[in-house]
């Protein structure tokens, strides 16, 4: 979830999964025109810029509805599981509409939380401009429950002071970027040729897609893990290849995560990283400011972008809510076009909407390496509730730390986070 991931980098989000939350009500079968409206939404460091932008579109909601008030509460994302177990099971606490991580979505589902919206957007103009990968997110079961309502992806930071120095340019491919930061840090080594880390998998999955891997794939609603296929070992493998002595030494980077990789840049410890859209503000607040540009991270051939992966939070109608009609409404107002350039103008956030996003890059050359990434095709983790298991055993980080610090080799670490994702995937 960019959120998530944008307050831990990113990191959002990044961007981490909840516990899957026990299932509650099926909800009532009320739809009630008028009275208050609850809607939760996700508290912020810097609450101000979000809460205005929310407030107009209030305001705009209570005089087009006579008779409607709309209560917004401002939740912290540490306690959303809490808070979103007790909703499910009582339905008198919950929301009419929330904002939730995409990557909390299957748990919510399966809980009985949220209600299917696919036929309330199929009536909406504005959902024919959605992106079909990153409306993908929003989907569990080939069904819509949400509507995205703003979407984050990394793409690769450099210094331009250093590749001037050094008369580089930045890679065309992802085989080009191991050799590119090794020569960086052979002349420079102050520097990490590039920022990654162990615990980095929002990092390292571009590389993985890539290579034309996967984390799992699904038959008959199963799902098996595939990191330990030919192509997944391939992918890992060119990431994992970063975490060096000549590059990125092991003892500094294995333990870092989206955040402290994103900040050894910011800081002006690596010449390259692979940061976020959302990582904008700390750029230009650190020592890198004014000295950096941004690029699609390549991907396996000239021209050609890495798979991101596609974090962000989602708008939904909770399945208990009594005022569906006016749940969906107000839904598609903050979800809508219009909003989601205010919020992008108040916070960046990136719309979803893909005009809006041609036209944020149109006016804004830092989010052009963004939206070309977005129009390449993102990606997103299998929706299923056992992912937030497999987030929180950190499968994937400990896959990439053994890697790194040689505890095991590429073949055996890949096995044994395949065996751990498919003991998830079956429990």
């Amino acid at each position: 979830m960019k959120r998530i991931a944008l307050l831990v980098a990113v990191g959002a989000l990044a961007v981490a999964g909840c516990a899957p939350v026990q299932s509650g009500p099926s909800g009532g079968a009320a739809d009630e025109k008028s009275g208050q409206l609850r809607v939760w939404l996700f508290d912020e460091v810097n609450r101000g810029p979000k809460q205005a932008v929310v407030d107009q579109a209030v305001k705009q909601f209570q005089s087009e509805h006579a008779g409607v008030t709309v209560d917004v509460q401002y939740i912290q994302i540490s306690t959303r599981a809490e808070r979103f177990k007790g909703a499910f099971g009582d339905p008198k606490s919950a929301p009419d509409v929330a904002e939730f991580g995409n990557t909390d979505l299957a748990g919510y589902v399966a809980a009985g939380g949220f209600a299917e919206v696919g036929a309330d957007l199929d009536k909406w103009p504005d959902a024919k401009d959605l992106s079909p990968s990153i409306l993908d997110t929003a989907k569990v079961g080939g069904k819509v429950y949400a509507v995205p309502w703003y979407v984050g992806v990394r793409a690769l930071y450099y210094r331009t002071d250093v590749f001037s120095e050094l008369g580089l340019t930045p890679p065309k491919t992802l085989a080009e970027l191991a050799p590119l930061a090794r020569r960086i840090r052979a002349a420079k080594p102050d520097l990490f040729g590039i920022s990654v880390g162990g615990k980095y998998t929002y990092g390292m999955l571009p590389f993985l897609w890539a290579s034309g891997g996967d984390l799992a794939s699904q038959q008959d609603g199963k799902f098996t893990s595939a990191v330990d296929s030919t192509n997944g070992r391939a992918g890992i493998g060119r990431y994992t290849e970063l975490l060096a002595e000549d590059i990125c030494p092991p003892q500094q980077c294995a333990q870092n995560g989206g955040d402290a990789s994103v900040q050894a840049f910011v800081s002006g410890k690596a010449a390259m990283t692979i940061g976020g859209d959302f990582n904008r503000g700390a750029m230009k607040a650190g020592a890198v400011s004014g000295k950096y540009a941004v690029v699609p991270l390549p991907g396996m051939t000239e021209g050609s972008v890495a798979p991101a992966f596609a974090g962000g939070n989602l708008l939904g109608v909770t399945k208990s809510t009594a005022h569906r009609t006016l749940a969906v409404q107000f839904l598609q107002l903050l979800g809508g076009k219009s909003f989601q350039r205010k919020m992008f103008d108040a916070m960046g956030n990136l719309p979803t909407f893909t005009d809006v996003q041609r036209a944020v890059a149109e006016g804004d050359e830092f989010e052009r390496p963004f939206v070309r990434t977005l129009d390449a095709g993102p990606r997103f983790v299998p929706a299923t509730p056992a992912w937030a298991k497999i987030d929180a055993q950190a499968v994937l980080p400990t896959m990439l730390q053994q890697i790194a610090t040689k505890a095991q080799d590429l073949t055996a670490a890949t096995a044994t986070a395949a065996q751990h994702m498919n003991e998830a995937f079956g429990s």
